[in-house]
């Protein structure tokens, strides 16, 4: 990484429509900032994996956790290469032809070695952040982990040793004969949005409103914006 951007190399160098490609860590960041589900890619005897799961940054740190017993906590523990990838899906984009359908969306790809966090202090304070970091304050009104429960969570980290982001955000492109095409063309925008909150039918009596880090997650709100605002707080 130089300065405010990752370092163009070999390993993330965008080749097909390179002049999409952002190596600023503002732009990866932001895109990792707004997603929260990503893929982590990794190879066990040759046999590629990419297992989805939520994932959150903090600095130039990617972290993740799933059940200690797990083939790919097991896989990444010693410490072994990764890429994790994050995507965003906004749109549709309907050409007159069918060569030239695409679709908009915002993509990061983090590449380094993905280990197991053995510190105590930073295990406790990360898995309290997989909550806090979407939903900001919530982990303080909730039941303790128990040590339990923490012996069966692997964390894993990855410090991002490059990255990319690719950006389509254009519009229709056709060949300049196709205009003249009698069919419809044009964009399709497509967002995830928060749908009104469904109460647990087993709420403890007077236990009404859904509470600490979930005021943002308003009915209509779309759901990239409230992450990225999360991760600011």
């Amino acid at each position: 990484m130089t300065g405010d951007a990752y370092a163009v190399t070999p390993r993330n160098r965008v080749k097909r429509l390179h002049e999409k490609a952002r190596y600023d860590q503002a732009a990866v960041h932001g895109v990792i900032d707004a997603t929260p589900m990503a893929h982590i890619g990794y190879a066990i005897d040759s046999q590629p994996f990419a297992t989805p799961t939520l994932v959150w940054r903090q600095g130039g740190a990617l972290y993740w956790h799933g059940s200690s017993a797990s083939r790919m906590v097991r896989h990444l523990a010693p410490g072994a290469p990764a890429c994790v990838t994050f995507t965003l899906l906004d749109g549709l984009v309907m050409a007159r032809s069918g060569f030239n359908h695409s679709v908009l969306y915002r993509t990061a790809m983090c590449f380094g070695t993905a280990r197991l966090v053995t510190d105590p202090d930073e295990k406790a304070a990360q898995l309290l952040m997989a909550v806090d970091r979407f939903f900001p304050g919530r982990s303080a009104a909730l039941r303790p982990i128990s040590a339990q429960e923490t012996k069966a969570t692997g964390l894993i980290r990855l410090d991002i040793e490059s990255a990319v982001a690719k950006i389509a955000d254009g519009g229709v492109e056709d060949e300049a004969e196709d205009y003249t095409h009698p069919v419809w063309a044009g964009i399709i925008p497509l967002t995830t949005v928060i749908g009104p909150a469904i109460a647990d039918e087993r709420l403890m009596p007077g236990v009404t409103e859904p509470g600490a880090g979930l005021q943002a997650y308003r009915p209509g709100r779309r759901l990239d914006e409230v992450v990225a605002e999360a991760a600011g707080e």
